[in-house]
């Protein structure tokens, strides 16, 4: 019913290192993330996307762990959107809905995947957002502040991000037709003229991007672990 493509082909400059193989709460960043879509129960199949010199160690991975949703490891592009297309690419015949989410983000959980589905299986497109809740300036080139931002209904995106089959594919081709350039599945979506559903989530579930957001997120998982054994 719903396939799940996790991008995890980018090449983690600002990190400085390989950061889906960083080992927090014990497992390395990806193995979280494939674990939360190995749980979801309206995941029938997973697809990775990966970098070609880290297919080999995902698919160990997916053996160790006895990930029994994992069908296909892919090497991804040069970009996130050539990544996605690649794992389109390999969608099973009956996939109906795919859902794209990003590897670095190991704090989904399998409850908020079936929430962003559902809303998927309704509205055709929908995604996982953050509310935003800081203060918002502008500023000119040199910092100085210009003025404020409305921070009413202004949220952060989020993955995952589920639709169904027929309308990403579509999406994906337009952007490729015309040689855009898109930072997330919303935005591809978009141009087609289509609305989205997001569907707010008040959890963690930060993109790990900076050395600092590793131990957040160990933190978060740890404590995770320890509520669940209780």
């Amino acid at each position: 019913m719903l396939t799940a493509i996790i991008v995890a082909a980018g090449d983690s400059r600002r990190m400085g290192f390989d950061k889906l193989f960083a080992t927090i709460a014990g497992n390395p960043v990806i193995t979280h993330t494939i674990h939360a879509f190995e749980r979801a129960d309206c995941v029938s199949e997973i697809v990775v996307v990966a970098r070609e010199d880290r297919l080999d160690e995902i698919k160990t991975i997916v053996r160790n762990e006895n990930f029994k949703k994992v069908q296909s490891i892919v090497p991804g592009g040069k970009h996130r959107q050539d990544s996605v297309r690649a794992g389109l690419d390999h969608l099973e015949a009956g996939a109906k809905y795919v859902a794209v989410h990003d590897a670095a983000r190991p704090l989904i959980t399998a409850q908020q995947i079936e929430r962003v589905f559902e809303q998927c299986r309704i509205r055709s497109a929908a995604s996982l957002a953050e509310p935003i809740s800081d203060t918002l300036k502008y500023a000119d080139t040199e910092f100085f502040v210009t003025g404020p931002v409305d921070r009413h209904q202004l949220y952060a995106m989020q993955t995952p991000q589920i639709f169904e089959r027929q309308l990403i594919e579509d999406a994906y081709r337009a952007v490729y037709e015309e040689s855009l350039s898109v930072t997330d599945e919303v935005s591809a979506v978009e141009r087609l003229g289509r609305k989205v559903i997001l569907v707010p989530n008040q959890d963690l579930n930060f993109k790990i991007t900076y050395p600092r957001d590793l131990d957040l997120a160990e933190f978060v998982l740890t404590q995770r672990i320890r509520a669940g054994a209780n």
